[in-house]
């Protein structure tokens, strides 16, 4: 079941959502026909929902904004950007377990 602490991101509000948020916004880049991208969604919602406050947790799905994805220079999925103050503050390639996810935002937040 998917938290009601993600977004959903596209073009239409991608800058809003994430480039002006106060909160840094970690981007889950993926596809639904993506495994690793769909094995990761259950730790994602843990962690929306743990971190509520010390970061936003935003889904953008590559196959319908790919201009983002170009932007950003996704090449594979899941990619991982964690936005802070608009610009790109890191980045994290392929599924990986919780511990990893949270190491990651721990040291970037």
């Amino acid at each position: 079941m998917a938290s009601d602490q993600i977004i959903n991101v596209d073009g239409s509000n991608f800058e809003s959502e994430v480039l002006h948020s106060e909160t840094p916004v970690l981007v889950d880049f993926w596809a639904a026909w993506c495994g690793p991208c769909r094995m990761v969604a259950p730790t994602l919602d843990e962690l929306a929902e743990e971190m509520d406050g010390k970061v936003r947790i935003a889904k953008l799905n590559i196959d319908d904004s790919q201009e983002l994805a170009v932007k950003y220079g996704v090449q594979s999925i899941p990619s991982f950007l964690l936005f802070k103050k608009g610009e790109v503050a890191d980045r994290l390639l392929g599924a990986m377990p919780k511990a990893a996810f949270e190491s990651f935002i721990s040291r970037n937040v």
